[in-house]
C-alpha cells in the first residue's frame, strides 16, 4: 500500500474517531473540558501530511462538525478553513519546533479558532461570553503531543 494512500485511510478513520468522540455523551464537568478533536486531526494532517489534507478537507470537515452539532452552516467550516491555511503556511517551521513550542503554537491557533466561532456568534445573534468557551484551548494544547503520537503511529502503521 503506497504511503499516499495509507495517509488518506488514516485520515479519514481518525476524521470519524474524533467525530464520535466529540459526539460521546460526557458529564458536564468533562464535556467543558473537551477538546476540539477534530480540529486537533485537521491541524496535524495540514502540518504533516499536507498532500493528504488541504483547505477542501479543512472546510468539509468543518461542514461536518456543524452538521453535526446542529449550528450555523459553516461556522467552524470557516474557523476550519482560516486554521488550516495558516498551518499549511507556516507548516515547514512549525514542524522543526520541539514538541513544547509546537503546543503553543497550537494553543495559538486553538484560541484564533474560538475567537472566531465567539465572533460569527456574536454577529449571529447567538453571544456565548461565558469563560467557559476557552476551557478546550487549554486542554486542546495540553492534549496535543498525545495526538501527535498517536496519529504518527496510525499513518506510519502498516
Amino acid at each position: 500500500m503506497s504511503g499516499e494512500r495509507q495517509a488518506r485511510i488514516a485520515l479519514v478513520v481518525s476524521s470519524v474517531v474524533a467525530l464520535v468522540l466529540t459526539g460521546l455523551p460526557l458529564p458536564w464537568t468533562l464535556d467543558v473540558l473537551r477538546p476540539d478533536l477534530l480540529l486537533l486531526v485537521v491541524i496535524w494532517f495540514a502540518l504533516m501530511r499536507p498532500r493528504s489534507a488541504g483547505l477542501l478537507y479543512a472546510w468539509g470537515a468543518g461542514l461536518v462538525l456543524d452538521a453535526f452539532r446542529g449550528i450555523v452552516l459553516g461556522e467552524n467550516a470557516l474557523a476550519f478553513v482560516m486554521i488550516a491555511y495558516l498551518v499549511h503556511r507556516l507548516h515547514l517551521q512549525v514542524r522543526m519546533f520541539p514538541l513544547q513550542q509546537q503546543c503553543l503554537v497550537v494553543l495559538s491557533l486553538l484560541w484564533l479558532y474560538q475567537f472566531t466561532l465567539f465572533w460569527i456568534d456574536g454577529v449571529s445573534g447567538h453571544p456565548l461570553t461565558d469563560w467557559i468557551r476557552w476551557l478546550p484551548v487549554l486542554t486542546g494544547a495540553l492534549v496535543w503531543p498525545l495526538v501527535t503520537g498517536l496519529m504518527g503511529r496510525l499513518v506510519t502503521r502498516g
